[in-house]
């Protein structure tokens, strides 16, 4: 809770018009740009620009608030103002109309490798993705790249995503409609999983990749940065690949929305080598990685850390665990988990009534009041030495029968945490036993032991080797592996005395909560 790892990159599709023309095959004597130039030239006349359509923009400021807060939160401090700083710098040359108020740059907490963009003029950037990159340029293509789909008009196929294929999220929105569990559970379950599913084809793909390149360039950044950090998602998704059947989470759906395929990183190389300007312009990697120095790696552990099938909150000191292959996706207030049987959501806090009045509470707000159920006495059990009570009501949908399920733990004499189950009819709280009887109250020392995960960038110094260094990585496995996929180094790399390099290292807790 307090963090979610579900949305994925760009919410477009279908190609639009961009009325100017990649910047590749230019003259390589052409003047170059200086560092960060004004958009136009002194006293000229600027181009009116294409304005983003009004209803976009509406719906991306009613939004934002509540993306941002369920992504994770927004970062604020230097690194914030640095980003958004390179955003500007690069969305200035997008075509679109006062694009310094007509765009916005977020910074998530989030651990996802992931940045997107919405109609709107919206673009989001996780400092899980910025710990991947080595230098300002890749950000600038990132950056780029997003704002790219918005000024091509890539959102008229939106729509088309809104439902999904699987019985769920269809059950949700004709049971719950507009209520709170309904919002949380259905709409939002299918305006993320629009998202998630959306696949751009090759040529879109392409497309921004070029207007990123263009926008980087006439901002005065080295084209090298596109393929460099494609190549650092592609290895960094291939890492994840090998790692990921160890892990309970749910994996982000990046390679099927933004492909990562090894035509796309040497298409970009390849006309960042036709600009005649590969290896010219800015890169600030020292400033970049001055700003990266420290960045939280993987989970915030004021937010819940996932670890394979285990959720644990030390601040909160509780932890369950789900069943064996269902998949975890821990949001700002709740925690989702989805499986072939099933989805559910962990979530409560402070409450002064009593296990029934918790229950009914929940139902009402399941409902949004739109429905009558009956709900059957709650069932009165001990689990892990905590009062709790548990029922389930049937629901008739035009989809089919629901079983809603509700367990409510009695975690403190204020407070009551609970599971809401959602599965077929019949099945009641069945698939979700073992996650129900494994929640549990951690000891504050197990709570304490739990630390985050950081960027520390070092110097290396002489007799410094590749695997000395991976030796410090913060993880219990693939050590040299992350290492160099981190650091975009070959496994035989010789590590020069004076250059930087990025670690992963165990740092500090925030301040949290307690209960």
């Amino acid at each position: 809770m307090r963090r979610a790892i579900l949305l994925i990159t760009s919410a477009a599709l279908a190609l639009g018009p961009v009325s100017a023309q990649p910047y590749y095959g230019q003259p390589a004597q052409q003047p170059y740009p200086q560092p960060y130039p004004q958009p136009y030239p002194q006293g000229g006349m600027q181009p009116q620009g294409r304005y983003l359509d009004p209803r976009d923009v509406a719906e991306a400021q009613r939004e934002n608030a509540v993306m941002v807060q369920e992504l994770g939160g927004a970062e604020t401090g230097a690194r914030a103002a640095y980003v958004e700083s390179v955003g500007h710098r690069v969305a200035a040359y997008s075509g679109v109309a006062s694009p310094g108020q007509a765009i916005h740059f977020t910074s998530l907490n989030s651990p996802v490798e992931n940045a997107f963009s919405v109609p709107g003029g919206y673009v989001y950037v996780t400092r899980q993705l910025m710990g991947l990159m080595d230098d300002e340029a890749e950000l600038a293509f990132a950056l780029g790249h997003e704002v790219g789909h918005i000024a091509a008009n890539h959102a008229r196929a939106r729509e088309a995503y809104a439902r999904r294929n699987s019985w769920l999220p269809s059950i949700l929105g004709a049971v719950f409609g507009n209520s709170i569990f309904g919002s949380m559970l259905g709409q939002d379950v299918v305006r993320r999983s629009k998202l998630q599913t959306l696949s751009f084809s090759r040529d879109q793909e392409y497309q921004a990749d070029e207007l990123g390149m263009r926008y980087m360039m006439q901002a005065g950044y080295d084209p090298a940065g596109a393929p460099e950090v494609l190549a650092a998602l592609s290895r960094a998704s291939a890492l994840q690949t090998r790692i990921q059947g160890k892990s309970s989470r749910q994996t982000p759906e990046w390679a099927s929305t933004h492909p990562l395929s090894e035509n796309r990183m040497q298409r970009a190389l390849a006309e960042a080598r036709q600009t005649g300007r590969l290896g010219q312009g800015l890169k600030n990697r020292e400033a970049f990685l001055a700003q990266l120095d420290g960045t939280f790696v993987d989970d915030d552990p004021a937010q819940g850390v996932i670890d394979g099938a285990l959720f644990t909150h030390p601040d909160l000191r509780i932890q369950f665990r789900v069943p064996q292959g269902y998949l975890m996706s821990n949001g700002t207030t709740a925690v989702s988990i989805s499986g072939g049987a099933g989805k559910a959501q962990f979530g409560g806090g402070r409450f002064g009534g009593t296990l029934d009045q918790y229950i009914l509470q929940v139902y009402q707000e399941l409902t949004g009041g739109q429905m009558r159920l009956s709900v059957p006495p709650p069932q009165r059990v001990m689990i892990n030495g905590m009062p709790a009570a548990v029922t389930s009501a049937r629901v008739n949908s035009r989809s089919g029968v629901v079983d809603a399920s509700v367990v409510a733990y009695q975690w403190a004499p204020d407070r009551i945490y609970h599971f809401v189950m959602l599965t077929r009819g019949g099945a009641g709280t069945q698939p979700f036993i073992p996650m129900i009887n494994s929640l549990r109250k951690i000891s504050v020392a197990e709570g304490n032991a739990i630390r985050p995960r950081i960027i520390d960038v070092v110097t290396v110094r002489p007799g410094d080797t590749v695997q000395s260094l991976a030796a410090q990585m913060a993880y219990r496995d693939y050590q040299l592996d992350r290492f160099l996929s981190l650091n975009g180094l070959a496994p035989g790399a010789r590590l020069a005395p004076g250059r930087k390099v990025k670690l992963v290292v165990y740092g500090a807790r925030r301040a949290g909560l307690t209960g």
